[in-house]
């Protein structure tokens, strides 16, 4: 794992953009895959395997942390990108809340397609750039990325509806309903300035 070591924790460090929760998490993801090496069979690159474990151990944390943070994460612009691209900037309590449901949605898609997601909107990692982390083609991180978007939207969809209803109920302007989401791109615009990606996973989608 020593060889493997700096990778995993660039991935940590832009996933979190703390060094502290970075540290805690790739210690994390470190001391899972030690305990878990017996498990391995050897179906996946072990690069794809680590950067797996690397990935959630980011999120967990990140989960923690926002409910400890007065601010959230640089990260939480990308996320909420995946909800409307042109939106401005919450209020720091609504950014806060925003954040960690969103990192509790993306938990609830399947592992690779939430890695795929994480490197490429989350660190802004190029699709050949994460398809090399991962081990895959880059038209399996494309379609990982596509999928997972598809996944995630339904379950923050209500975010941006109760956004629009504050906005409404305080004054803000009104919005035409159902414009507040944006479709879903396809696998072919997936890119590294595509803020539309994220999980890692073994093998191919």
């Amino acid at each position: 794992m020593r060889r493997h070591r700096d990778r995993l924790w660039a991935v940590a460090l832009r996933t979190l953009g703390d060094r502290e929760e970075a540290a805690d998490a790739l210690q994390d993801a470190l001391l899972s895959a030690f305990r878990a090496a017996h498990t391995f069979r050897g179906q996946s690159a072990v690069t794809t395997w680590l950067h797996r474990i690397t990935v959630n151990a980011c999120l967990d944390r990140a989960r923690k942390a926002a409910s400890r943070r007065t601010s959230p994460v640089d990260d939480t612009d990308r996320f909420e990108q995946l909800l409307d691209p042109h939106e401005s900037a919450e209020a720091p309590a609504e950014r806060q809340d925003l954040h960690r449901q969103v990192l509790a949605a993306l938990a609830l898609i399947p592992e690779d397609q939430r890695a795929a997601l994480v490197l490429v909107d989350m660190q802004g990692y190029p699709v050949a750039e994460a398809a090399r982390i991962l081990g895959v083609p880059t038209g399996t991180v494309k379609s990982r990325c596509a999928r997972g978007r598809s996944r995630l939207l339904p379950m923050v969809t209500h975010l941006r509806a109760d956004t629009v209803g504050n906005e409404a109920t305080e004054g803000g302007r009104n919005r035409t309903p159902g414009t507040s989401v944006p479709p879903v791109p396809g696998p072919t615009n997936t890119g590294p300035t595509d803020p539309a990606a994220v999980k890692g996973g073994g093998g191919r989608a």
